[in-house]
C-alpha cells in the first residue's frame, strides 16, 4: 500500500501519460459536512476495453510488458474501500478513462492526501508536453492549476524549467493552505 494518496494519484496519472492522453484532470474535493473526500482522475487517452476495465483492479493483471503485476489501481481501490468509500472506473476505447474514489474524510484508515504539489510538479516535469489540470476544493473554497494557463502566460518557456516547476509547486502549496483552513485533507 502507498503511504499517501498523492502517490496513487501520481501512479494513475502516469498511466494516463502512457495511454497517450493530451489532458489529464485531477479533481480533489473535500466536504467536512458530508465527511467525504473524492478524488477523480480523468484523461483523454486511448481508453480501455470492457475486458480491461473488468480486470484493472486485479493486482495480477497489467498491460505492461516490464512486469507481471499492476498494483496502482488495486491499491487505490482498496484504500478507498477501507474507509467505507466507493470506487469506479469508466472507460471507452478512443475516449479516455475516468477513475473516481470516495473516502470517508475522518475515517481512521484514510491515508493523508500527501504532497499533491510535488505530485503535480512531478507530472509536469516528466511530461511537459501534456496538459494537466488540478481542481482542488475544500468546503467550497477552491483553486485550479492548469498547465494550459501557465503555457499562455509563459509564452515559449518550457514548463519543465526548474524555475517554472518551483513556481507551480509554490502556487499549489499556497493555494492549498488557504483552501484547507484547518481541515486535515
Amino acid at each position: 500500500m502507498m503511504p499517501e494518496l498523492s502517490l496513487n494519484i501520481l501512479d494513475i496519472a502516469q498511466n494516463s501519460v502512457v495511454a497517450g492522453a493530451t489532458l489529464t484532470t485531477i479533481e480533489i474535493s473535500a466536504d467536512t459536512a458530508f465527511d467525504s473526500l473524492t478524488i477523480t482522475i480523468t484523461d483523454d487517452g486511448k481508453g480501455m476495453t470492457e475486458e480491461q476495465v473488468s480486470r484493472v483492479t486485479d493486482p495480477f493483471y497489467t498491460t505492461r510488458t516490464t512486469r507481471s503485476v499492476g498494483l496502482g489501481v488495486p491499491f487505490f481501490k482498496m484504500a478507498c474501500e477501507l474507509t467505507g468509500g466507493a470506487f469506479s472506473i469508466e472507460s471507452a476505447v478512443g475516449a479516455g478513462t475516468t477513475i473516481s474514489a470516495g473516502f470517508g474524510l475522518s475515517h481512521i484508515d484514510r491515508m493523508p492526501l500527501g504532497d499533491i504539489a510535488g505530485t503535480f510538479t512531478s507530472l509536469v516535469g516528466t511530461a511537459p508536453e501534456i496538459d494537466f489540470l488540478l481542481i482542488y476544493s475544500v468546503d467550497g473554497r477552491s483553486f485550479t492549476a492548469d498547465t494550459r494557463e501557465f503555457r499562455e502566460v509563459l509564452g515559449g518557456v518550457p514548463l519543465n524549467e526548474p524555475e517554472v516547476l518551483s513556481f507551480i509547486d509554490g502556487y499549489i502549496r499556497e493555494n492549498r493552505e488557504e483552501c484547507d483552513e484547518g481541515v486535515s485533507v
